[in-house]
């Protein structure tokens, strides 16, 4: 029986018809994949900072005292503070000053603090229980009155309320960061030592303050409570110094030259693949190299930022030249072509028409790569930046630490009640940093497309 045209024209319909809701079907469930994978992705991230800042944030509060600290002539057996006199060489007024800083040191800081603890409590505190007392200032306080009244030495007879740090035990029984049920041999503080901290607590002597010392004070093993991230900080700071002083001109350098003006033979083939090969080259590679070269053969000192600069620009430097190159090949021929006709040089209508034009981009990729050698670790643990520096670092020859290493070395504290909160804190200004760079990097990019 033969089928009529407008049977077969009726069935090839349905054909197309199944056919496009076949694809229609396709691709709708790939976009939902896709879009479920965005969800899931931007869940995770949410869940990942949620869960730091849920930890991070009580640590930029700290349990501090408020108490009346007399300034007892008794106890400061010291003279004025010295002062040049007329006629005196520097090196005579410098040893008069060493010697007077020498007996301000030597005295006992320490009283002044447990007797306004003392009077906060309002008891008398027996011999015996003057270790329990001391646990509840951070040890690190009698050095900040020291160098409070050497700045101020008018402070001499007088009463003046001061902030001081609880220790850090304290700070974690205040915050309940600790079980308080667990029995006397499993806790951190005499069963003395918690009473009064309660005591006070209930008085307002003891009060969550925003903690400066996070952000002005260095680390510390001794006085953990005051421990800070100011040498990490300078320390990362000499080292971005040093990448973007670096790594920049000579990877968008490296960048003009091998995409404007390098010839197209096996040499420059073959420097192309190295590049892209370092660019996947694990960082603790470089850091090896690092350790092999700057430290070994050249003999520059360890844990310093200098160092961790140049390492990291060896990491730096392949991202650059990448994303610089990028830029470059996006920008048309048809602007070199016009910069050739009108009778511009080769030079000219790299640096007047293409380059202003990737400049975006360079720009981006440059603050990426920036941002990305300042959250690395690895490398600089090669080069001795994991050791414990308690001083700020005043020139990248000094040796430092850095914010990634301090966030690795406070993770493996023992007093893990402590610094898991501040170690999350630590992250938090880690990531603001970093999230200050990535906008830096959009906002010029922003900038430098609406210009040109």
């Amino acid at each position: 029986m033969s089928i009529s045209i407008e049977q077969r024209r009726q069935h090839r319909l349905m054909t197309i018809e199944k056919s496009l809701a076949k694809r229609h079907r396709k691709e709708n469930v790939f976009r939902r994949l896709g879009l479920m994978a965005v969800i899931t992705g931007m869940t995770l991230v949410a869940i990942l900072f949620a869960s730091i800042l849920m930890r991070g944030v009580p640590a930029f509060w700290q349990a501090t005292f408020y108490v009346d600290v007399y300034f007892d002539p008794e106890v400061i057996e010291l003279e004025p503070k010295p002062e040049r006199e007329s006629g005196e060489s520097q090196f005579a007024f410098n040893e008069r000053y060493t010697q007077w800083m020498t007996r301000a040191g030597l005295v006992n800081w320490q009283a002044l603090i447990d007797r306004a603890v003392e009077d906060a409590l309002g008891e008398e505190i027996e011999p015996r229980q003057l270790r329990d007392l001391r646990a509840l200032v951070t040890s690190g306080e009698r050095y900040a009155l020291r160098d409070r009244f050497v700045e101020d030495p008018s402070l001499l007879g007088q009463t003046v309320e001061l902030k001081m740090l609880a220790s850090a035990n304290v700070d974690v029984w205040i915050k309940g960061n600790i079980d308080r049920d667990l029995p006397d041999a499993r806790q951190q503080l005499s069963a003395q030592t918690r009473a009064w901290a309660d005591q006070l607590d209930e008085q307002g002597v003891i009060r969550n303050a925003f903690s400066t010392s996070l952000f002005l004070n260095t680390d510390s093993r001794s006085s953990l409570a005051s421990a800070g991230l100011a040498g990490a900080f300078m320390g990362s700071l000499f080292m971005m110094m040093v990448v973007i002083t670096l790594s920049v001109p000579l990877g968008v350098s490296s960048a003009i030259y091998l995409e404007e003006f390098a010839p197209k033979n096996r040499l420059t083939d073959l420097i192309e693949i190295n590049i892209n090969n370092l660019a996947a080259v694990p960082s603790i590679v470089f850091g090896l190299l690092g350790a092999s070269i700057f430290i070994g053969y050249l003999r520059l000192p360890l844990s310093a930022p200098l160092v961790g600069g140049l390492v990291l620009t060896l990491m730096t430097l392949p991202t650059i030249i990448i994303a610089t190159r990028a830029s470059l090949r996006s920008i048309p021929p048809s602007i070199r072509q016009a910069a050739l006709g009108i009778g511009a040089s080769r030079v000219q209508t790299v640096f007047h028409h293409v380059l202003p034009l990737a400049l975006p981009g360079i720009l981006t990729g440059s603050i990426l790569g920036v941002a990305q050698a300042l959250g690395e670790t690895a490398p600089l643990l090669l080069i001795g930046m994991n050791a414990f520096v308690a001083n700020v670092p005043g020139t990248p020859l000094d040796q430092s630490t850095a914010l990634p290493v301090q966030i690795y070395l406070w993770q493996g504290n023992e007093l893990r009640n402590f610094f898991e909160a501040r170690t999350s804190a630590a992250i938090i200004v880690l990531l603001g940093l970093m999230l200050s760079l990535n906008a830096l990097a959009i906002w010029l990019r922003k900038k430098f497309e609406t210009r040109w």
